[in-house]
């Protein structure tokens, strides 16, 4: 059961982040797209929101697993040395975030990646809300609704 909802939490996020900038250019109705403004500049401006998104997604594939198997192993067996290596992999992901944004044109994107990044890196370093996690329950709700708002802050800019 926890890896089929690793499966549908990792597949969830990345249609979601590989779907970034796609919609832009549409209307509701699904006629033609607005003719963009003197001198291209919403153009180049989605393909760096793309680009982003893109690293984000990467991001959140690479570090979001490794992060889900701590958890789990932290609650079925020793806590101690599976506590630590569920806090290293929440930091792994904060660090994977922020390298994803700080290349950004965007100083939105930029700004909102660091955001993101020193809050994922504030809940690593906090052992007590590991210590917290006991159950698979607990498991699912820090890679649920806990995860979707830890990471809010970036992926609104690619939904």
């Amino acid at each position: 059961m926890r890896r089929a909802l690793l499966v549908l939490m990792v597949g969830g996020a990345l249609s979601t982040m590989a779907a970034c900038g796609t919609a832009a250019g549409q209307t509701p109705g699904g006629g033609q797209a607005a003719p963009a403004p003197a001198g291209a500049a919403l153009p180049s401006a989605l393909a760096e929101t793309k680009e982003s998104c893109e690293a984000l997604g990467q991001a959140y594939t690479k570090n979001v697993g490794p992060f889900a198997e701590s958890l789990s192993k932290m609650v079925a067996g020793p806590a101690t040395a599976t506590q630590k290596d569920a806090q290293q992999k929440l930091g792994a992901l904060a660090t994977a975030v922020l390298t994803a944004t700080a290349s950004s044109t965007d100083a939105q994107i930029k700004a909102d990646g660091k955001q993101t990044a020193d809050s994922l890196q504030k809940k690593a370093a906090d052992a007590t809300f590991f210590k917290n996690i006991k159950t698979t329950d607990d498991v699912n709700k820090v890679l649920g609704p806990s995860l979707k708002e830890w990471l809010s802050p970036v992926t609104h800019h690619c939904s």
